[in-house]
């Protein structure tokens, strides 16, 4: 497999506005909610308002496809009744809209049972210093300049080899927005923020050997993302690399995830120690705060303030403060993923997590700067290295995990043919709690980030 394109500055001229990102006027509404949901006898109140707009391009086979521009607002507002909880939104800001909308979410309110969880985060728990996160680089780029760039990934992708045979696509996408949220427990702020991408997907071989694969850049500086072509020609030698595929015979093999689907296993996680699945007794990590799950060279970062990532945030969609931490350290959890609701359901304090983690590292302290890509393949030696997952396939109560899979057969740390048609199975308490290694080809998606991962056996059904 070839290896991931590099990040170069991508040009295009002006032409959508940015959006008018003053928060002022934005506070003044939330005041007005506040104050309103007061009045109407409210023993407590929260309100957020955001816009945002965004631009959507596809193209196919040298063609234009869609064009999508989208221009969204909300106003949404909760408002407590003692311990009882109410909700309403609207995307009318005027003075009897905001007046009516707070009605609502009294009126529901105050016929809802009262839940003894339910309520605002404790003042001493907001945020109240907010550090410039460099979370904001709106892109002017008209729908005929996004067109081009997703063109110019598809023409890379089609003109890399002859047996680059078609295409499903490629799609460049700008989305950007600004939010102010505040509470009757004195929290006011919010921010604008960005995020940008650019997508193709070539389809290798004719007839009955046809593969596809994809590649995709992504951040929050439209400057920072790989150039189109590059990211065209990676995910062509993606799938050509796949038009060797066969199956392998049933057995268990080492098993080694690429960085991409390594971050997966990282969310599947996050997912088990949410607060919502911990109180639901829906997880297999139910108690597991102090308990080894990872081997000990295994640790688990979440640090909510890197400079433009896509995780970072100085508080939570509740005005919790933030803080860097590990989750894991040494392989022993140290902490879970939880809301003020979700914290009190289990008798504990919120983590700063309502609305999901905060830039999650997955590392292994045995990590070598040497350990690239072709290293981790020769510490695999022969075994399976798994490229794509298919379905779903994860009992979060059992930790049971079965997964359609595509990856390549490798032998003596060389990689020997793609490989389909097969599943891959073990249980989720088991793969963390035996991982062998951890790549320095580190990968972020999204909010996540982590180098590939080895584990020493995995059950494989071929043929």
């Amino acid at each position: 497999m070839a290896t991931s394109p590099s990040r170069k500055k991508t040009t295009a001229a002006p032409a959508r506005p940015a959006l008018d990102t003053d928060p002022a006027a934005f506070r003044q509404l939330i005041q007005r909610v506040l104050d309103e949901s007061r009045r109407v006898g409210a023993t407590d109140a929260a309100a957020e308002v955001s816009e945002s707009q965004g631009l959507a391009v596809s193209v196919r086979r040298g063609s234009l496809e869609t064009v999508e521009q989208t221009r969204d607002r909300s106003l949404d507002i909760t408002v407590y009744v003692g311990q009882r909880r109410g909700s309403a939104s609207t995307s009318d800001f005027s003075d009897q809209a905001v007046r009516d909308t707070v009605q609502a979410a009294f009126h529901i309110a105050s016929h809802t049972a009262e839940d003894p969880a339910a309520g605002l985060p404790d003042a001493d728990l907001l945020a109240t210093e907010f550090p410039d996160l460099d979370l904001y680089h709106p892109w002017d780029l008209p729908a005929e300049a996004a067109a081009e760039l997703a063109l110019r990934a598809e023409r890379a992708a089609l003109s890399t080899d002859r047996r680059i045979t078609n295409s499903d696509g490629a799609s460049v996408s700008s989305y950007e927005g600004h939010f102010v949220m505040g509470n009757t427990r004195g929290f006011l702020n919010g921010y604008p923020y960005s995020r940008h991408s650019l997508s193709v997907s070539p389809i290798a071989g004719r007839g009955n050997n046809m593969q596809r694969d994809d590649w995709y850049t992504s951040d929050r500086d439209w400057a920072r993302l790989a150039d189109p072509a590059s990211v065209g020609r990676y995910a062509a030698e993606r799938a050509l690399s796949r038009l060797s595929a066969r199956r392998i015979p049933t057995g268990k093999y080492p098993v080694l995830f690429e960085a991409p689907l390594a971050c997966g296993l990282l969310g599947s996680l996050t997912q088990a120690l949410s607060g919502g699945a911990l109180y639901r007794k829906s997880s297999f990590l139910v108690d597991s705060l102090g308990r080894q799950i990872f081997p000990g060279h295994i640790d688990v970062l979440e640090d909510p303030a890197i400079k433009g990532a896509q995780g970072s945030a100085a508080f939570d969609d509740e005005g919790v403060r933030t803080q860097a931490r590990k989750v894991v350290d040494g392989g022993v959890v140290q902490g879970y993923f939880l809301s003020s609701y979700t914290a009190r359901k289990l008798g504990m304090v919120t983590t700063g997590n309502a609305g999901g983690s905060h830039n999650l590292v997955l590392a292994s302290r045995t990590t070598r700067r040497g350990d690239d890509f072709r290293a981790m393949l020769r510490k695999l030696g022969t075994g399976l290295l798994v490229t794509e997952l298919i379905g779903q396939g994860i009992n979060y109560v059992t930790g049971d995990y079965s997964r359609g899979a595509f990856g390549y057969w490798v032998e003596n740390g060389e990689i020997q043919h793609a490989v389909q048609e097969i599943t891959i199975a073990g249980n989720l308490k088991d793969m963390f709690g035996s991982i062998a290694a951890v790549g320095a080809d580190t990968l972020t998606r999204g909010t996540k980030t982590t180098g590939s991962i080895l584990l020493p056996e995995m059950s494989i059904a071929g043929r």
